[in-house]
Order: structure tokens, then C-alpha cells, then sequence
């Protein structure tokens, strides 16, 4: 083994929050280059954990592109409000795999244990009180829910 790979502890994480995020119709801009992409706009919805809660603003939304196998591209980006009032923007992109078996009927139905649907998590914001979150790496785990997506959200510790 390289005599520079040093011994570290391993990932862990500390739950940060749940997030439900409502969705618009999707608009559909059909088969490109890359992929399929589709654009699922955020209507609102909420989010709370231990150290922050709120609400998520209309007006972001996830550019999603999904590869020829079915997998999808996230790339998100939404505005929160806590409840105390600051605003947060949280980006986050990832990967939902979903095996052919699952991909038929609602998806918000299917067991999420049956798919892969992981994110990684960032955050900017100005507000003093939250100012932590623009130094911390977070991971998520998302599944389908009626009417839009939530996720449990991590702090990478």
C-alpha cells in the first residue's frame, strides 16, 4: 500500500432534516443530446429537523435528465424560509435507479428499499444563525411521495 494513505474514521452522519417538496406538472423538453430532460418545478412544501424548519418556496425545481437505461440526473435548486424568517438556498444533485420492475404503475407506491435515490446536499445563506450550513457537506436519501418528492436529509459530520 502507498506509505502517504493515512488511517481516518470512517463517514458519519447526523440527521439534519425532512424534507417534502411539491411538485408542478412536469414540463417535458424531450430527447437530447445527453438524455431526456424534464424540468419538475417546485410549488412549495416543508422541511424540519431538530435545528431548522420551514417552508419551500415555488420557483425552484429539479433540470432532471434521464439516460437511455432509465437512470435519472438530478440537479436541483430550491429556496427554503425558516420559520424564523431566513432565507436558504439548497442545491443538490444525484441519481435515482430504479430496476425495470419498478418502473411501471404510480411510483410514489413503490417501497423505497426497492430503488437507489441518493443526493448530495449544499447550502448557501446570509443569515447569521445559519451560517454553519455554508461549511457543511450534506447526503440524502429521496423517495417518491403523492404529489412531489421528500427526502431525509444528513449532515456529513
Amino acid at each position: 500500500m502507498d506509505s502517504r494513505v493515512k488511517d481516518v474514521d470512517e463517514i458519519k452522519t447526523g440527521f439534519l432534516f425532512d424534507i417534502v417538496v411539491d411538485l408542478q406538472t412536469p414540463v417535458d423538453v424531450g430527447d437530447g443530446p445527453f438524455g431526456r430532460r424534464i424540468m419538475f418545478g417546485a410549488k412549495g412544501g416543508t422541511f424540519e429537523g431538530p435545528k431548522l424548519r420551514g417552508e419551500v418556496l415555488p420557483g425552484g425545481g429539479d433540470w432532471t435528465l434521464f439516460r437511455a437505461d432509465g437512470t435519472m440526473h438530478l440537479d436541483v435548486r430550491l429556496i427554503l424560509r425558516t420559520d424564523d424568517g431566513a432565507p436558504i438556498y439548497m442545491t443538490y444533485g444525484g441519481r435515482w435507479v430504479r430496476p425495470a420492475e419498478v418502473r411501471t404503475g404510480k411510483p410514489e407506491e413503490v417501497d423505497p428499499s426497492r430503488y437507489y435515490f441518493r443526493t448530495t446536499v449544499f447550502f448557501e445563506t446570509g443569515a447569521e444563525q445559519y451560517t454553519w450550513l455554508n461549511d457543511v457537506v450534506c447526503v440524502a436519501s429521496g423517495y417518491l411521495v403523492d404529489g412531489g418528492v421528500a427526502y431525509k436529509v444528513f449532515e456529513v459530520l
